[in-house]
C-alpha cells in the first residue's frame, strides 16, 4: 500500500475530461503540473453513494481551484460508462457535467499500486492530497458505505498550503485563518494555554 510521502503511481489512462471529451493518453501527474491535486476513488458509476459524493466534489470544485488544488475522480469503470453518469440527470442517480476530470483505471493498474481494491475488485473511497511534486502528503480510505466530508478535504488542502507558505504546523481541528503551531516546545506550550 503506498504510504505518506511517497510519489504517487503514474499511469497512462483514458479520462473524461470536464469539457466531455474523451483523452486516452491522461497522466494525473501531467494534469496537475506544479499544483497541488486531490485525487478521488470511488466504487463505481451508477451506485448509491458514489453520486452524492461527485456531486459534492463538483459542488466545491471553484473552491478547489482557488487554493491552487487540481480535482481528479477515479473508478475501474470504463470512460464510456463515465459519459454516459455525467449524461443522467441528478433525479436520475447521475452526476450532471462534472468540472473535473475522471479518470479510467479499467485495468484496476493504479488502485492495484495502490493497494485499494476490495476482494469485489472495485475501489475503496480512497483519497490522496499530492503536493506539487506528485508526493503523497495525506491520505484516507473509507470502506464502501462512508462517504467522504469535502469540507474536511479542503480543510487538508487549506493545511498543506499553509505549512508550505509559512512553515507552521496545523493543530487538530485547524481551519484556514486559526492560530498555527511553530515547532517548538514553547509554541506549543503558549497554543494549548491559548486554546484550553
Amino acid at each position: 500500500m503506498l504510504m505518506i510521502g511517497q510519489k504517487f503511481p503514474t499511469c497512462t489512462t483514458s479520462a473524461v475530461l470536464p469539457d466531455g471529451t474523451i483523452k486516452n493518453d491522461f497522466v494525473i501527474q501531467d494534469y496537475a503540473k506544479g499544483k497541488l491535486c486531490f485525487v478521488f476513488f470511488y466504487p463505481l458509476d451508477f451506485t448509491f453513494v458514489c453520486p452524492t459524493e461527485l456531486v459534492a466534489f463538483h459542488k466545491a470544485a471553484a473552491e478547489f481551484d482557488k487554493r491552487g488544488c487540481k480535482l481528479v475522480a477515479i473508478s475501474v469503470d470504463s470512460v464510456y460508462s463515465h459519459n454516459a453518469w455525467r449524461k443522467t440527470p441528478l433525479a436520475q442517480g447521475g452526476i450532471g457535467e462534472v468540472d473535473y476530470p475522471m479518470v479510467s483505471d479499467l485495468k484496476r493498474e493504479i488502485s492495484t499500486q495502490l493497494g485499494i481494491l476490495t476482494p469485489g475488485a472495485v475501489t475503496y473511497r480512497a483519497s490522496y492530497l499530492l503536493d506539487q511534486d506528485g508526493v503523497v502528503r495525506h491520505c484516507t480510505i473509507n470502506d464502501l458505505p462512508l462517504g467522504r466530508n469535502v469540507e474536511e478535504a479542503l480543510r487538508m488542502v487549506d493545511a498543506l498550503k499553509f505549512f508550505q507558505d509559512n512553515g507552521e504546523v496545523c493543530p487538530a481541528n485547524w481551519k484556514q485563518g486559526e492560530k498555527a503551531i511553530k515547532t517548538t516546545s514553547e509554541s506549543v506550550g503558549q497554543y494549548l494555554a491559548s486554546q484550553h
